[in-house]
């Protein structure tokens, strides 16, 4: 029997903690701090995370449960349900980007060498946005129509491992394409995005920076053709144009030639037509870096059922986007554990046995194995056998 750490310790120790201190004493955020500090509340939060819980009550007696485990979560007591909310309230969110962020960078390091879907040497991004409603009357700082509240999660999505590079929480009411205004860029790297981001002036100051864009084209989209090169239509691919825009505005906003290639879905029979600035590539593998922005979506919708952020633990903003980045760098931290630990499971399988082991004594990886043991019988055992006449 493992009498060392809890599982939930095991796990806390891949946070970088040194690292972690710096970020909260450059935001001031435990000064005038008497319980509960931001480290604590990250925790708690992590804690909430792993174990699914749903509300400040939820937290409160499954702690109250475990009173003689908290010492091994690092709590010193168990924190009751308005100190928790005050302190969602008032510890400064950015503290918790901030952690969020580095914990995704050493994670890209981590994941750098995981091949993709599409055989490239490159990094490729897929960028899209999801929408968490909200009740107006609670979340009046997050407007979205005349009854409603929502916010946005925008993300860079890096596909080698299905990690965030880049997390941007508005309202919801900003557009998807105004994130391309502040989004990090990376020469030489793919960007994927639905026609939402079809926005020519921005998708050319992509271009100047040396980045590489697949898009989606509009159906009334306004251009001439300059050159069509040979294609081979067994594999899908009805045209590969060089095209440049027509229109004053138009052709001001991206003066330089666009490729645009058209694609009939062999599956559904679909007709889809592309847009990049990429002239290299075959068509065959514009078409398949297209399609891998639908990691971006299964990314969501795992997000969504997985990690707890369809309840919110508090109504301000300040909240809100502690509990978001919360639970973004749990999610973070899971996938860090894996790559660490080389855990040859799923980050779903990962999560689930989490959830209810999480004050287990035992080792990570002893935890995670699949192999089942069978005991065996010795053949000459002098058991007596009650029915042998």
């Amino acid at each position: 029997m493992n009498v060392g750490k809890t599982l939930f310790a095991q796990v806390m120790e891949f946070v970088p903690w040194k690292t972690f201190s710096r970020i909260i004493s450059r935001h001031a955020g435990d000064v005038g701090v008497r319980t509960l500090s931001c480290a604590d509340v990250f925790r708690i939060m992590a804690f909430s995370q792993l174990t699914w819980r749903e509300s400040l009550r939820d937290i409160e007696v499954c702690l109250t449960a475990n009173r003689a485990k908290l010492f091994h979560m690092g709590l010193k007591s168990i924190p009751a349900r308005s100190t928790l909310s005050d302190a969602l309230n008032q510890r400064d969110w950015r503290i918790y980007h901030a952690l969020a962020q580095r914990l995704i960078v050493r994670a890209k390091e981590l994941y750098a060498d995981t091949p993709m879907t599409v055989d490239l040497d490159v990094s490729v991004y897929a960028l899209d946005a999801t929408t968490i409603d909200l009740c107006l009357s609670l979340f009046d700082w997050a407007p979205f129509r005349k009854t409603k509240a929502a916010i946005k999660l925008h993300t860079l999505l890096d596909l080698r491992g299905a990690i965030p590079a880049f997390i941007h929480i508005s309202d919801g009411k900003m557009h998807e394409v105004n994130v391309l205004d502040f989004l990090p860029v990376e020469a030489g790297a793919f960007y994927i995005m639905d026609r939402g981001y079809l926005d020519f002036e921005r998708l050319y100051n992509l271009h100047q920076v040396g980045a590489f864009f697949v898009t989606r084209a509009k159906s009334n989209m306004n251009f001439r053709r300059v050159y069509s090169a040979p294609v081979n239509k067994d594999m899908g691919i009805i045209c590969d144009q060089t095209i440049c825009l027509n229109g004053f505005y138009k052709s001001k906003e991206y003066p330089e030639y666009l490729r645009r290639v058209r694609l009939k879905d062999v599956d559904t029979g679909k007709t889809l037509v592309f847009l990049t600035n990429n002239t290299t590539l075959p068509a065959t593998m514009i078409a398949a870096l297209y399609k891998s922005r639908w990691q971006v979506e299964l990314f969501f919708k795992w997000i969504k059922q997985h990690l707890r952020i369809k309840h919110f633990l508090g109504n301000s903003e300040n909240a809100v986007k502690t509990q978001i980045w919360c639970a973004i760098s749990t999610y973070v931290l899971i996938a860090i554990v894996k790559k660490e630990l080389q855990l040859n499971v799923s980050l779903y399988t990962l999560l689930q046995v989490l959830s209810v082991s999480v004050f287990e004594k035992t080792e990570i990886s002893c935890a995670f194995q699949t192999d089942d043991y069978i005991s065996e019988t010795a053949p000459n055992a002098n058991q007596l056998n009650l029915f042998d006449f």
